[in-house]
């Protein structure tokens, strides 16, 4: 802890770094994935072939990753843009199969209400699949940025900087303290964007949530906060 407080500024600056690398992969593939995700739902072997190669992408080690993207796209193996580069793919692949999952969710008299007052299928897609969606696809969102932060930390490995730096330094230096700093900031720094995540979904689903006689607000189901089973960084 003397460590962390001595050298609190170094590790806020290690720490913006670590949440650029790790955030701007996840935006990347929620741009790419909602809208593909929605397109492929109802085509089932297109959404099967899209699985199957979100799921071989993810098996793929992120070092072999960090290795292989630079020459691919003419970038040193240190620049940042190699990790965020290799973690958008992790990003896109799991949203991939987690946003036909979340539209499932959606019960069916919803639908058929909705198609029956008329709604075509982009209005209904976007104004009601996808809303309701949300607690659903939140859960997977959460263990997707959880996993990109504790995975940028590999990118220490290849000099990309994050936290993971104080666990080389501390590794070649032999001083745990270091590493230790480093393990308490990155778990802190999970943790708050969980719970940042957590909070914007229950702003965004009011009607995820009903008022007790006593006036308690309580969630309608549980969903939201169950995860789903998270895959751990990879080496």
């Amino acid at each position: 802890m003397k460590y962390l407080i001595d050298n609190f500024g170094d590790i806020m600056a290690l720490t913006r770094t670590h949440v650029k690398l790790a955030l701007i992969p996840l935006l990347i593939g929620l741009v790419i994935a909602i809208p593909v995700g929605a397109l492929i739902r109802r085509v089932p072997w297109l959404r099967k072939t899209t699985t199957a190669i979100s799921s071989l992408a993810y098996t793929i080690p992120s070092l072999a990753l960090f290795v292989i993207i630079p020459p691919l796209v003419g970038i040193s193996t240190i620049d940042p843009l190699n990790v965020i580069i290799a973690l958008a793919i992790y990003s896109t692949a799991l949203l991939l199969i987690a946003v036909p999952a979340a539209l499932d969710s959606v019960p069916a008299s919803v639908l058929d209400a909705a198609d029956a007052v008329g709604f075509g299928p982009l209005r209904r897609t976007l104004t009601v699949d996808m809303p309701l969606a949300i607690p659903v696809f939140l859960s997977s969102l959460r263990v997707i940025a959880v996993t990109n932060i504790a995975m940028v930390s590999v990118g220490a490995l290849i000099g990309s900087g994050g936290l993971g730096v104080l666990f080389t330094q501390g590794y070649q230096r032999d001083y745990t303290d270091e590493i230790v700093a480093g393990i308490i900031v990155t778990l802190a720094l999970a943790l708050l964007v969980d719970r940042v995540l957590y909070a914007l979904g229950r702003w965004g689903t009011p009607w995820a949530r009903e008022v007790r006689p006593g006036g308690s607000r309580v969630q309608r189901s549980r969903r939201m906060d169950s995860a789903p089973t998270a895959k751990g960084a990879r080496a």
